[in-house]
């Protein structure tokens, strides 16, 4: 017990000076978000084998239940078929544990949307997840969800993101002069990143048409902010200077001459005078 405690000790204390490297909180931290997640599981993997093995080894010091022991360690007899039976969850978990600290479809920080809810890997455990959703919720998922379930990872090769702002706008709306105001709105903002701008009418409507801006930023908070920097300062520059582009609904009137004409007679008395 006493070498399992040392062992479990020491990769916790290398563990912690080897994440020390890494920041987290850094701008792009694709590479500290790789090493860190790869670290924490493969941690804790080991720390679950490393109890296995030291409570395998305890209790083959002892007559009565040294066959136990035995069938933990060695994953033998029947004994070791009803552990294996009963830790099947734990061991599918590890197991899973494993696959995502090798394959890393996500990792510490990585923007997903699990089950329709947005969020960001907060901690990944030895069984479950951790996505902490953008209203402060905690979601929590076994780790076999990754494994056998699809969900949308939003920074998997890079943590910078396009933003999309839709726009439904009278169909006589002034798109190069709505354009041209974008322009000016993400080159005044620090949140863009410069890369990626662009408005485009990307469908009609009977009374609308759509227009949808893109703009990329550097990571899935600022892309979030910059979209809804973009939304509120474009409906108010329409609101002042392009009213006209404001959805509205249209209706024509029409009159038949066949029969207005008679009812301005009955109306004037039969003249045909105009009162």
């Amino acid at each position: 017990m006493l070498i399992g405690w040392v062992v479990h000790t020491a990769l916790h204390i290398w563990l912690t000076v080897y994440l020390r490297r890494f920041k987290l909180d850094a701008e792009d931290n694709l590479l500290a978000r790789k090493h860190v997640t790869q670290s924490r599981i493969l941690a804790r993997v080991a720390g679950v084998l490393i109890v296995m093995i030291t409570a395998a080894a305890v209790l083959m010091t002892f007559e009565s239940v040294r066959q136990i022991g035995v069938s933990l360690l060695a994953a033998g007899g029947a004994a070791g078929v009803v552990v294996g039976l009963a830790l099947q969850p734990v061991l599918k978990n590890l197991f899973a544990g494993i696959q995502l600290a090798v394959t890393q479809p996500i990792r510490i920080h990585d923007a997903l949307i699990v089950e329709g809810e947005w969020g960001q890997v907060e901690e990944i455990t030895a069984t479950y997840v951790v996505v902490k959703i953008w209203d402060w919720r905690r979601l929590i998922v076994p780790l076999g969800y990754f494994i056998e379930q699809p969900f949308q990872n939003w920074t998997r090769d890079t943590a910078s993101l396009i933003g999309t702002v839709m726009l439904y706008l009278d169909h006589r709306a002034d798109v190069d002069r709505l354009r041209r105001e974008g322009r000016r709105i993400v080159e005044a903002t620090p949140l863009w990143d410069r890369d990626v701008y662009a408005v485009q009418v990307t469908d009609f409507r009977e009374r609308v048409m759509e227009v949808r801006i893109l703009a990329s930023a550097r990571n899935a908070p600022r892309t979030f902010d910059l979209r809804c920097e973009i939304r509120e300062k474009l409906i108010a520059f329409i609101q002042a200077e392009m009213p006209e582009a404001l959805p509205r609904t249209r209706e024509e009137l029409t009159l038949d001459p066949d029969r207005a004409l008679p009812r301005a007679l009955a109306l004037n008395g039969g003249t045909g005078k105009a009162s």
